[in-house]
């Protein structure tokens, strides 16, 4: 390796003011090598568009954090802090009609950064302003990227790092059929079902997005960024996972703390030559500079290191966010055999291809009913993570999953022996419009007294197809987990949650002595008498049980 002493012109350590260094390399700011004139150009560009898309864009989000309640907060309160929508998106998400697979804000982000970055340049040489390297805007610029992709990226990844993004399979998953599971799932599943890689992924985005928080570590930090987010961009794409757009942000990202990096890098790994990088930052010589960069430094740490692993840890013990948290019936769990099947009345036998059978039922630890019948049901290709605090909209267990397989939440009044069981899936459009009186009910009439009734009682008057007396017995779903998890994003969820919904609903009695057999007499959604007798499986799985469980139940 050649040795060169280092020069100003070559790549060295410089400061504003710094009477440590060595003489021959101090030097003003006025002295740093000069930008070309398209490195002048690129710069105006790349700092509107990195700005635009590094600071959040949505009027809600502000008014979230204005409306937090810092002393009950819930995990998601500072993950949806942490992860945001950003760019310049007056177009929508369109654009020339087409939605480029969600990188369409990109590219007016982009377009009027470009235009706003030409104009800039215009603007200096019309009035003939001095010449002027941007060395302290591109260190602000740095800042806001790798605090903006640290706290990002942190987010993500308390969600691996104690696994609930990814779940093990449920039982009713783990009964489906391979053929059955879209890639997208099995992608997810391939994950699940090892879930301390999942942890070792989180180990992976927390140390990336620690180190950018470190001036003297962003380099390690963006590397191991880009090397991490690169791949789930390429596994989103390849497995249609749908979350390739906000991955390919980070990838974008930390392309921008690296693009000085690069030359360097390969100067000193390729051809082998002494190579000092510069690594300006202005001087906070004033007391009241050096105490606020420390503070705020120090709170963002202690918010995102500190305060959001506490809340991860209780959202994985206690409410894991793909996850039911409320316990199901405890003498039901497990999966069942459907020994007799009647339809008002009607025995149906046994057969893998009838239309109206059930195949076969599982209760889950948590309050979820499945059964399976060999009818095509839509598909639901959301993330499974739905309403962040509701049971009901917390769809992992159908989500990319065919083959007729259902999945209801139920509600369980176990003074009576009877389930109030509701469809886990709702149409895609329904689920954007949470207005009251959408209809779907299940049939029952509206009885104002009984509700009128049930809110004396305290009761949550969850919705108006369930006695007041039964709601009295299954008690308020909002409070029915460890008082650790209560927040108030929680509460405001429950007391926010529509009268009606367009679910299919259905009723049952279940009589069992201790869970081994279960016979189930109703009226299903359809209107139709079913008897049902259910008889517990002992089934062995070739999956080793998970040893990292979420929730407690």
């Amino acid at each position: 390796m050649s040795h060169i002493t280092p020069t100003l012109a070559d790549e060295t350590v410089i400061r504003e003011s710094d009477s440590q260094v060595p003489p021959a390399i101090e030097a003003p700011l006025a002295q740093l090598p000069a930008w070309k004139e398209y490195q002048l150009i690129l710069f105006r560009i790349a700092f509107i568009f990195f700005i635009a898309i590094s600071i959040p864009n949505s009027i809600e989000w502000y008014k979230q954090l204005l409306q937090l309640d810092w002393f009950h907060l819930n995990y998601r309160d500072l993950y949806d802090i942490a992860r945001f929508g950003s760019g310049i998106n007056f177009l929508g998400n369109t654009i020339f009609g087409s939605q480029l697979l969600g990188y369409a804000n990109w590219i007016t982000t982009a377009l009027i950064a470009t235009a706003g970055g030409l104009i800039w340049t215009g603007i200096v040489k019309a009035r003939k302003l001095p010449r002027k390297e941007y060395y302290t805007a591109w260190y602000w610029l740095r800042v806001v990227v790798r605090y903006r992709a640290g706290i990002g990226i942190i987010g993500f990844g308390f969600t691996k790092l104690l696994p609930v993004q990814m779940p093990y399979p449920s039982f009713g998953i783990l009964n489906t059929n391979f053929g059955d599971l879209t890639a997208q799932k099995i992608y997810w599943l391939s994950v699940g079902i090892v879930p301390w890689y999942q942890v070792f992924a989180g180990v992976v985005e927390i140390t990336a997005g620690t180190l950018l928080f470190f001036r003297k570590t962003t380099t390690l930090g963006a590397i191991l960024l880009l090397g991490a987010l690169g791949d789930i961009v390429y596994v989103n794409f390849a497995y249609d996972g749908g979350v390739h757009v906000y991955s390919s942000y980070f990838v974008l990202l930390a392309a921008l703390l690296l693009v000085n990096d690069v030359p360097k890098i390969y100067r000193l790994l390729v051809q082998e030559r002494f190579t000092v990088p510069i690594n300006y930052y202005p001087s906070f010589s004033q007391k009241w500079l050096r105490y606020t960069r420390v503070s705020l430094k120090s709170a963002t740490i202690f918010l995102f290191l500190g305060v959001l692993f506490y809340l991860q840890l209780i959202n994985f013990l206690y409410d894991p966010y793909k996850q039911p948290a409320v316990a199901g019936v405890k003498q039901l769990r497990g999966s069942y055999q459907v020994t007799e099947f009647r339809l008002n009345d009607q025995v149906i036998p046994y057969s893998p291809l009838d239309s109206i059978r059930w195949q076969e039922a599982t209760f889950e630890n948590w309050s979820t009913f499945t059964y399976r019948v060999n009818t095509p049901h839509p598909l639901d290709l959301s993330n499974g993570g739905g309403d962040p605090q509701r049971d009901v909209n917390r769809t992992f267990e159908i989500t990319g999953l065919a083959g007729g397989q259902r999945a209801f939440h139920y509600y369980a009044d176990e003074v009576n022996k009877v389930l109030y069981l509701e469809d886990k899936y709702k149409p895609i459009p329904d689920r954007r419009n949470r207005t009251a009186g959408v209809g779907g009910d299940g049939g029952a009439p509206v009885d104002e007294a009984a509700e009128k009734a049930a809110r004396k009682q305290g009761a949550k008057v969850k919705d108006r197809w369930i006695p007041a007396e039964a709601l009295k017995n299954i008690g308020d779903e909002a409070l029915k987990i460890d008082p650790l998890a209560l927040s108030a994003r929680r509460a405001k969820d429950y007391a926010a949650a529509p009268a009606t919904e367009n679910r299919k609903r259905f009723i049952v009695k279940y009589a069992t002595d201790n869970g081994a057999h279960v016979v189930l007499t109703g009226v299903d959604e359809n209107k139709n008498n079913i008897y049902v007798v259910l008889d517990r499986v002992d089934k062995k799985y070739a999956l080793t049980p998970s040893t990292l469980n979420a929730g407690k139940y």
